[in-house]
C-alpha cells in the first residue's frame, strides 16, 4: 500500500519531516501575550509573527513529548553580531551554563573553518572561561560542549588544562562512517570546481574580491577591508556557484556519490565548504551518544535543538540542519536570549 501524502506536503512539496506534533494553538496564545497579535485590528499576522509562533512551538514540544539531549548552535549573528566575538558580558553566556548545568549538550556548529583551538577561542572566550570558572557546573556537565569548525570539518573539546580551554579531536574518533568515505582527491577535484567558478564571478560581476582557499573549503572575501561587496552580487555568486557544482561530477567520490557541500553567503564573503550542517550537527549526536559506549546509538532528532539565523533554502547554511534536528529561526542574539528564556521557562515547568 502507498503512503498517501498529506494535505501540507500536496500544498508545500519542498516541506522537511516533522520529529515532533506542534502545539501551535497554546505557541500562538504564548506569543500573544508578548506580542499582542491578536490586538492588532489592522496589520495581518506577519512573517516573524509566525516565525516566533513555530520557534514557541518547537521548544514546547521537544520539552513536553520528550526530553532535551542536544542543543547546537550558530555563531555568528546568533551567538554573537556578525564578524564579532562572544564577550564576557554577553547576556548569551548565564543561559548557556544553565543549560549545562540542566545536563543539555551544547554544540556550537559554525561555519568559521578554523583548524587551530586558538582561532576558536578567540571568537568564544567569554563562554569558554565561563564554563572554566563556573561553581555550578560539575566536571561532566564540563565536557558536554563542542566546537564543530567549517560546517562539518573540525571538532574541538573543551580540555581545562589546554590554554585556549580547547583540544581538537583526531577526524579519525569523530568521523561518521559515510563522512569516512569522503576521499581527499574527490574533496579536492570539487573545492577545484567552486575555485575556477569563483574566479568567473569574480570576472564577469567585476568583484572587489580575491580567493581563499583552504584544505576543506574555498571561497572569496573582500580585497580591501573597508569595501563590502554588495549583497545583490553575493547572492548571485552563491546560486551561480551552487549550480556549476550539481552540475559538475568533479566533486564525486569512488561510488561516483557527490560530495557533500554548501555554498552560502556569510554577509561580507561566499564560501564553499564540505559537508554543511546536517552533517555537523549530526558528528554531535554521535559524539556525546558514543561518551556512553561505542554502540550507543547516537542522539535523535526529536532530542536535538539546532537554533540559527540562515533557513531560506537559497545558500542558507541552517537550513540543511532541519534534516536532523528540530530547530528554531532567530534573528538576532537577542532574540536568542529570549529563545534561551523560553525554553528555560518550559524546563523548569515540565520539572515542576
Amino acid at each position: 500500500m502507498h503512503n498517501i501524502p498529506s494535505k501540507l506536503k500536496l500544498l508545500v512539496p519542498p516541506i522537511g519531516n516533522f520529529f515532533t506534533r506542534l502545539p501551535l494553538e497554546a505557541a500562538f496564545k504564548f506569543q500573544d501575550r508578548k506580542r499582542y497579535i491578536s490586538s492588532r485590528r489592522f496589520v495581518s499576522p506577519s512573517f516573524n509573527d509566525v516565525r516566533l509562533i513555530l520557534n514557541s512551538a518547537q521548544l514546547m514540544a521537544v520539552t513536553t513529548q520528550g526530553t532535551l539531549q542536544l542543543a547546537t548552535f550558530d555563531g555568528d549573528v546568533t551567538l554573537y553580531d556578525d564578524g564579532q566575538s562572544l564577550e564576557p558580558s554577553s547576556p548569551i553566556i548565564p543561559r548557556m551554563i544553565d543549560l549545562l548545568a540542566k545536563n543539555v549538550k551544547v554544540g556550537i556548529v559554525t561555519a568559521a573553518g578554523y583548524t587551530t583551538a586558538d582561532r576558536y577561542y578567540a571568537r568564544l572566550h567569554g563562554l569558554l572561561d565561563a564554563i572554566a570558572e563556573s561553581t555550578i557546573l560539575t566536571p561532566q556537565q564540563r565536557q558536554n560542549i563542542v566546537i564543530m569548525g567549517g560546517e562539518a570539518n573540525y571538532l574541538f573539546e573543551f580540555r581545562p588544562s589546554s590554554p585556549d580551554l580547547l583540544a581538537p579531536v583526531p577526524q579519525k574518533q569523530w568521523l561518521t562512517a559515510e563522512m569516512a568515505t569522503w576521499s581527499d582527491a574527490s574533496i579536492t577535484a570539487l573545492l577545484d570546481v567552486a575555485e575556477a567558478a569563483f574566479r568567473d564571478c569574480i570576472k564577469t560581476m567585476n568583484l572587489p574580491a580575491t580567493i581563499m582557499r583552504k584544505d576543506r573549503a574555498v571561497g572569496i572575501i573582500s580585497s580591501d577591508p573597508n569595501v563590502r561587496i554588495p549583497r545583490e552580487s553575493l547572492e548571485e555568486t552563491v546560486l551561480v556557484v551552487q549550480k556549476i557544482l550539481e552540475l559538475s561530477v568533479g566533486g564525486t567520490d569512488r561510488h561516483n556519490k557527490v560530495v557533500p557541500f554548501c555554498a552560502f553567503n556569510g554577509g561580507r564573503d561566499v564560501f564553499v565548504d564540505i559537508g554543511d550542517k546536517s552533517w555537523g550537527v549530526s558528528v554531535c549526536q554521535a559524539w556525546f551518544a558514543g561518551k556512553h559506549g561505542a554502540n550507543a546509538a547516537p542522539i535523535r532528532p526529536e532530542e536535538t535543538l539546532h537554533v540559527g539565523d540562515q533557513f531560506l533554502s537559497a545558500g542558507s547554511n541552517d537550513f540543511k540542519a532541519r534534516s536532523v534536528a528540530t530547530t528554531a529561526w532567530i534573528a538576532s542574539p537577542a532574540e536568542t536570549v529570549d529563545l534561551l528564556d523560553e525554553l528555560a521557562g518550559f524546563m523548569t515547568k515540565k520539572l515542576s
